[in-house]
């Protein structure tokens, strides 16, 4: 069943769709008065709707449906620039449908590309509405942020987290295996994580011992060396099995 996001109203008896989703709804998918849809409010809340008009396009709610497709932690990946614009895209895409809270790119020493204005603000736009896709795709009950910032001390700053960890390709080459196991072993309901990772090339021995003299824990992740746009994702992955599937 389709479900769309209306964040900008609370549930009444009816509700009228914006005109992107209307568009969507009634000219892609086809659909007719009757038929049923999800639609999730500023509540956060996920309710079984029926449409009852099409121009304009209103629903009626008809009940609160469950929904438990959120992660139980609040997880921020920071990213380092990438080069191009497919792993950005990726990197939110595939991260939504995985349960990022928020995904941050950051400016760091070996970013290649950086985000300018007014390039920047077309570029999250962009990246923003692919995330708001994939959280329709994946049943979620709210849509990722995604922002930037100039620096890796800025996410940090901006966003305080009760856990935050660095992938440093280092520690994968040492062998360290423990580190992130312990830290997602710790992770509490309603804990919030953040986790950095580099652009193309890895962030500089300078920026890691920065962030680890702030509290910024290295971590390995795995024996393989994971390009900039699998690392957050295998991160992810990780988190979900020890918070929703190690039970």
């Amino acid at each position: 069943m389709q479900r769309y996001f209306v964040t900008d109203q609370l549930p009444n008896d009816k509700v009228e769709l914006p005109a992107d989703i209307s568009h969507h709804l009634v000219d892609v998918m086809r659909a007719k008065v009757g038929d049923q849809i999800e639609i999730v409010c500023a509540d956060h809340q996920v309710y079984l709707a029926t449409i009852v008009n099409l121009a304009p396009t209103l629903v009626k709610v008809e009940q609160p449906l469950n929904s438990g497709a959120e992660m139980p932690v609040e997880v921020t990946i920071a990213c380092g620039l990438p080069k191009t614009k497919e792993k950005p895209q990726l990197i939110v895409q595939k991260g939504t449908e995985l349960g990022a809270t928020r995904i941050i790119f950051f400016n760091c020493q070996r970013s290649i590309s950086h985000w300018t204005m007014p390039r920047r603000e077309k570029k999250l736009a962009r990246l923003q509405k692919i995330a708001n896709n994939a959280a329709e795709q994946s049943h979620r009950t709210t849509q990722p942020q995604v922002l930037y910032r100039e620096s890796w001390q800025e996410v940090l700053n901006d966003f305080p987290a009760d856990s935050a960890v660095v992938a440093w390709e280092e520690s994968a080459k040492r062998g360290e295996v423990s580190r992130l196991k312990s830290a997602l072993a710790s992770l509490k309901e309603g804990a919030r994580v953040t986790a950095f990772f580099g652009p193309e090339g890895g962030l500089t021995s300078t920026e890691v011992e920065a962030m680890n003299a702030q509290g910024v824990l290295s971590v390995g992740l795995g024996p393989r060396i994971l390009r900039t746009e699998t690392a957050p994702l295998y991160f992810l992955s990780s988190v979900s099995y020890q918070t929703e599937l190690n039970g």
